[in-house]
């Protein structure tokens, strides 16, 4: 009997580590798989790149009278209007005023200035498109940019779900208004809001009651 449970407890741990070797030989092909389709997916978001920077710098050939700088941030922009005052851009802190209308390379106005107006943004504390969180620490005050932007600088792979589509690049036309520190900015709303009147309650006029003398006689 004491073999016998022997022999029963010895096949029971062979069957068991078998199992084990199994389970990890399984996951060999899933992690091999992982590795070869991020290779695949860095491959054909370079070719994509590479695509979008061709069209782009097809673009800034058509035009050899404007002047496009390049970015380190992979992208392209030329100026409208140019400060040559002021030395001072937005920065992390700041509040910008901006308008901005968005086209397509060919140059059709996919949303207008009108759209999109107007446009307040705390520097570096919101969620905005890459490319204009970038490009408007770029810019002075009263400064008209013309950005290209390759759809990894712009909407991405899901577009923006209403206008622009699957990997799209963009040209952005910006004008930079005015921008000044948060706090500067919130002690003006601030003020701005106690200025207002607050319009005194209309009080209801109550009708008046007419009231009857009886005369008692005698």
């Amino acid at each position: 009997m004491k073999n016998s449970s022997r022999i029963a407890i010895i096949f029971f741990l062979f069957v068991l580590v078998s199992s084990c070797k199994q389970q990890q030989d399984a996951r060999r092909p899933i992690s091999q798989a992982s590795g070869s389709f991020m290779k695949k997916s860095i491959a054909r978001n370079k070719k994509l790149v590479a695509t979008e920077e061709t069209k782009i710098q097809d673009l800034i050939k058509s035009n050899p009278n404007v002047v496009y700088l390049a970015s380190k941030k992979g992208y392209w922009y030329s100026y409208v209007t140019r400060n040559e005052i002021d030395s001072l851009t937005p920065k992390k802190g700041d509040v910008a005023f901006f308008d901005y209308e968005i086209k397509d390379l060919k140059g059709t106005i996919i949303y207008s200035e009108l759209e999109l107006r107007p446009q307040i943004y705390y520097v570096d504390k919101q969620n905005i498109m890459m490319g204009l969180r970038d490009g408007i620490k770029l810019m002075r005050k009263n400064e008209k940019v013309n950005f290209l932007f390759p759809s990894n600088m712009g909407y991405g792979y899901h577009g923006d779900n209403k206008k622009i589509g699957t990997n799209q690049p963009l040209i952005c036309t910006v004008t930079l208004r005015d921008f000044k520190p948060e706090a500067v900015y919130k002690k003006e709303s601030e003020l701005k809001t106690k200025a207002v009147p607050v319009a005194a309650p209309i009080k209801k006029e109550t009708p008046a009651v007419s009231k009857t003398t009886d005369t008692i006689t005698q």
